[in-house]
Parts: structure tokens; C-alpha cells; sequence
């Protein structure tokens, strides 16, 4: 990461959902901010390659789409804090149908990638909502529980988490670092995504599989850590969790692309829920 400079990974998920709402006019994930904060033409940014390929684009597009689905079912419940994990571009807090009820919005980055996002509101002319509370966090330096007691978090209310686009980059005692700590909040949700390991494709596609690990190294993001479904799932209930929703890359295509798939490895998309019991 360069000073003043977001990551490429941040840069990237912001392509992919701007340029679905041009290529595919946000059939999956629809956010009109999406475009006017990247700054940029996302069409241009596809061509060049900033952007890769269609199937990530509409993965990106299911997560955003099912972090938010999954959000509403948890306001109904009476949540009122949302905390956006590696938020990068994330438009949430500008759309957020649920400020008028009280739902607070606390988006946690790096403190340079934080930055950049900021200039960029400011240049697409829009203001932070009263209802969005930055939580800068450099890992390096402080844990999230710390970063999120300085923006005036409460951990004794529910809370729902994203954290999408991420978990992959980090290790696994990283990962389940943050995991556990939500799942000592009461009431607490978490959606995230995952890859599964290179062993679990046929033979005929770890090739390519191995050229994106190499390709995301070289650009100095390296993919770290991987899950199969039955151990993450058997992860998240040891770590404290009561339910986990796993949807894997047919339950994806047949819920927000509208297509049937063969079951087989891929990006999966999970929620994780700790049940209160204050």
C-alpha cells in the first residue's frame, strides 16, 4: 500500500460493483453511489483490466447484495449498529434506508485507505451522514475492539458485521482473532466470503486456480488462507457461534443469478450468528 493510496484489493472491489451497474445495470446489486465515488469510468477501468472477470464481477455483486438482505432481517430484530469491516468504497452509509430508525453505520480500515475513501466523497460531493462514524484501525497498532470502543461502539447492544472481500488476505489465527470477538457480542451477526482450497477443484482447474494465487502474490496481496465448508462451519460454532449459513457457488447462481449449477468448489458467502443471550 502506497501512502495516500488505497489497496489493490479495495480498488479492484470497487470496479467490480461500478462496473456492474453499467455492464449489467446493477441487475444483482443495485447502488447508485457506486459510480460517482470510484471517480472513474468503469467501463474504462474493465477494459484495462482493472477489473477482471465477469464471474467475479457478479460475486462481488451476490456478497454486497446478500450482506445488505441480511442486514434488513437483523434491523427487524432491533439492531441498530452496523459495523463495515475493510470497508473500502462501500456505499452503505450513504444509501442507508435505516437512519431514521437509529441504524448507526461504523466503517473500519486501514487509517491511508480511510483516507482515500474520504477525498473521494468529498471530490463525488458527498458529506458523511450524521448516522456513519469512521473507525480507523491499523492492526499493527491496536485490536478492533479498541478501535470500535474509540468510535463509541456498544458492545453490550446487538450488532450486525460485513466483512467481505477480506478474509482471504488474512491468516487463520487472524481471522478467527476478529470472529471470536464477535461472538462474544451479544446478539452478534456476521456476514463474510471465502475460497476454498486449491485441492478441492478437479484436477483439470487448480492450473488456473494456482495463476490467480500467484498473480494476487505478485501484487504484493497474497491469498492466505482458505476454508472447506465442513471445517469452517465446525470453526465458527467453536468459536461461539449458534447458526451458520453457508451458500456455496450453486446456492449463489440459484439465488441471485437465477441459474442452476452443478454443485462444486468456489467463492462461498456465510453468515454466522450468535443468538443472545443476555
Amino acid at each position: 500500500m502506497q501512502p495516500g493510496q488505497p489497496s489493490h484489493t479495495a480498488l479492484r472491489a470497487a470496479a467490480h460493483r461500478a462496473a456492474h451497474q453499467s455492464l449489467e445495470r446493477g441487475r444483482i446489486f443495485h447502488d447508485p453511489l457506486a459510480v460517482p465515488v470510484l471517480g472513474a469510468d468503469p467501463q474504462a477501468i474493465f477494459e484495462t483490466g482493472s477489473a477482471a472477470s465477469r464471474g467475479m464481477r457478479l460475486f462481488i455483486a451476490a456478497r454486497s447484495r446478500f450482506a445488505e438482505e441480511s442486514l434488513a432481517a437483523a434491523v427487524l430484530r432491533g439492531v441498530r449498529q452496523y459495523v463495515v469491516l475493510g470497508a473500502g468504497l462501500d456505499t452503505f452509509a450513504h444509501r442507508n434506508p435505516f437512519a431514521p430508525i437509529g441504524l448507526r453505520v461504523f466503517e473500519v480500515d486501514h487509517p491511508q485507505t480511510q483516507g482515500w475513501k474520504r477525498t473521494r466523497l468529498a471530490e463525488a460531493g458527498l458529506a458523511p451522514p450524521p448516522t456513519l462514524t469512521f473507525a480507523p484501525v491499523d492492526f499493527e497498532r491496536q485490536t478492533l475492539a479498541e478501535g470500535l470502543a474509540a468510535a463509541g461502539f456498544d458492545a453490550a447492544a446487538p450488532a450486525f458485521f460485513s466483512w467481505l472481500g477480506v478474509v482471504v488476505y488474512l491468516t487463520r489465527p487472524a481471522i478467527f482473532e476478529t470472529l471470536s470477538f464477535i461472538a462474544r457480542l451479544p446478539g452478534a451477526e456476521v456476514v463474510f466470503d471465502y475460497g476454498e482450497p486449491v485441492s478441492a477443484y478437479p484436477p483439470g482447474e487448480r492450473p488456473a486456480q494456482q495463476a490467480r494465487i500467484d498473480r494476487m502474490a505478485r501484487l504484493g496481496e497474497p491469498w492466505l488462507t482458505r476454508f472447506t465448508a465442513d471445517e469452517l462451519e465446525a470453526d465458527l460454532r467453536g468459536a461461539g457461534f449458534d447458526r451458520v449459513e453457508d451458500l456455496g457457488p450453486a446456492d449463489i447462481g440459484r439465488r441471485f443469478y437465477g441459474v442452476k449449477r452443478p454443485a462444486g468448489p468456489g467463492g462461498h458467502l456465510v453468515k454466522a450468528t450468535r443468538l443472545d443471550q443476555r
